[in-house]
């Protein structure tokens, strides 16, 4: 099996746990993720399969859509429901003014990880320090926001849900975004709910849930959840005959009479992706390769 797997995580599994819910139904050990969900995260959860798992990174790396819910008028140790939190007493911000904090997210921003994360410093993980009474001081990098747009106020004893639609780039903490938008109001806030509603170019509308593909796999037809991966890398395609691709699954730079781009594209004979390769000066030179045995 070769392809991706557009699952609908629930909440409360981690990510790990649903691959190995499809390492159980398809039998085999190379199943992988293109980016990490929460256990309180539901949505979109790209599963790779077999040699899709080769081309994470580019899968990893697109455009990201959320619905979040974020809680003002309390602090979160995590930045999420997992707490613990603490209340603030300060004055909640009305719709005017959370409108116009939104608005200062949206470009390019540096933003400081959440301090229970996966992230490493030193040979360290920052969960793990923070668990032992140690949170790291993790350096913020920059990520991108393409838009932050509010959705609903729900005001409730001593606090405000603020429901807002998510999109931005690669490596953006939607934790982090809740926590700065608390400090901003001077409120405090945290991430109280999170679904992911696209990623690597797949929609939560066409997900399939955990329990669809439990009944995919009972009835043989498992493979009809699994698409192509060719089909979502977000790279220009190079089209090559059969002794071309030939050359190129050996590891061959080819000449491209035609080329009419530079940089990475991928590479199909016919219609069936073979690889990634580089082009530069209309020379072709392979980056990764699916064997023979193992294409889309």
């Amino acid at each position: 099996m070769l392809g991706v797997v557009n699952l609908d995580k629930p909440v409360g599994p981690t990510s790990h746990d649903m691959v190995g819910l499809l390492r159980r139904l398809t039998g085999t050990r190379r199943i992988g993720h293109a980016g990490t969900l929460d256990p309180l995260a539901s949505g979109v959860l790209p599963i790779l399969v077999g040699a899709a798992t080769r081309f994470s990174e580019e899968l990893t790396g697109g455009r990201k859509g959320y619905d979040a819910v974020i809680r003002l008028g309390a602090r979160s140790a995590t930045d999420d429901a997992e707490g613990p939190i603490v209340a603030s007493d300060a004055e909640l911000p009305d719709e005017d003014a959370v409108r116009v904090a939104l608005e200062t997210f949206v470009g390019v921003i540096d933003q400081r990880p959440p301090a229970f994360s996966a992230r490493k410093q030193g040979g360290r993980i920052a969960h793990r320090a923070a668990r032992a009474g140690e949170p790291m001081d993790l350096p913020a990098r920059s990520v991108t926001i393409h838009a932050l747009v509010l959705q609903s106020i729900r005001p409730g004893s001593g606090w405000l849900d603020v429901g807002v639609d998510l999109r931005c780039g690669a490596g953006t903490y939607v934790r982090s975004i809740a926590r700065d938008l608390g400090d901003r109001l001077g409120c405090g806030a945290y991430l109280r709910a999170l679904r992911r509603t696209e990623a690597a170019g797949l929609r939560v509308d066409t997900a399939v849930t955990p329990e669809r593909l439990e009944a995919l796999a009972a009835d043989g037809r498992l493979g009809d959840a699994i698409l192509s991966v060719g089909d979502l890398l977000p790279l220009p395609r190079v089209t090559l005959d059969r002794d071309a691709a030939l050359a190129f699954r050996n590891g061959s730079a080819r000449f491209l009479a035609d080329a009419a781009m530079d940089g990475r594209a991928a590479v199909f004979e016919d219609r069936v992706l073979i690889g990634i390769g580089s082009v530069r000066a209309n020379i072709l030179q392979p980056d990764k390769v699916l064997p023979a045995e193992a294409v889309d």
